[in-house]
């Protein structure tokens, strides 16, 4: 897919396309790594002491952030909750014995109280910015059909300020038309001009072999 972003000064957002299929040790799920489900916190664990990278996913509720993460791990272990908005947890998944996928809560649920989805945003804030968790990259989830919200705003300020590098994915890419994609595209590379962005489909497995690549190799699986 071409570039759609006007000229600017570096670092600045591109599109990635798929690359060639690789292979991974131990195939224990589809996508060929053994993965385990380590422990949700609430707070400060021992678990944020581990000298093992982190990779994080965040997203607003029902934009099919569990999905999207058992799609790449080739194994369902994220718990897509019946009740959007309900798991609070920070959920830590071991991926090859090498790292870590962080499952963030899901925030912006329409129906959750105020009191609700001010604990989860805050909690949210807390990983990010507390410096007890040291994410080796942020993984920002969108639904593509209906794009940035204010709250992807907010988490993407925090991110920039904590100079968390930022991948952003856009599912649900395959429910648009064949015209509609590059015009989305266009308009989320002119508003995160300095993230990677990459359209995606869990439900289609589109680009999971580019994301897989992408964040296997930042944890050392090759």
């Amino acid at each position: 897919m071409q570039r759609n972003s006007k000229p600017k000064k570096k670092p600045s957002a591109k599109l990635l396309l798929p690359p060639k299929t690789t292979k991974h040790f131990k195939p224990q799920t589809a996508s060929g790594v053994q993965v385990k489900f380590s422990r949700g916190i609430r707070g400060t664990d021992s678990i944020l002491l581990d000298s093992k990278p982190q990779i994080a996913f965040v997203g607003r509720s029902n934009v099919g952030k569990s999905s999207t993460i058992n799609a790449i791990l080739g194994a369902v272990v994220a718990r897509t909750s019946s009740t959007p908005g309900k798991t609070q947890e920070i959920n830590f998944f071991e991926v090859g014995g090498k790292g870590y996928f962080v499952d963030l809560p899901g925030y912006g649920y329409a129906r959750m109280t105020d009191d609700a989805k001010d604990k989860i945003r805050k909690h949210i804030a807390w990983y990010i910015t507390s410096g007890e968790a040291k994410p080796k990259l942020l993984v920002l989830i969108l639904d593509a059909r209906v794009g940035a919200t204010e709250h992807d705003y907010e988490l993407v300020s925090l991110a920039r300020q904590e100079g968390h590098p930022l991948l952003i994915i856009a599912n649900k890419i395959d429910k648009l038309s064949g015209n509609d994609r590059p015009k989305v595209m266009a308009k989320l590379v002119e508003e995160f001009p300095d993230a990677d962005i990459i359209q995606f489909s869990a439900s289609k497995k589109e680009n999971v072999t580019l994301v897989r690549k992408i964040l296997f190799g930042l944890l050392g699986i090759k």
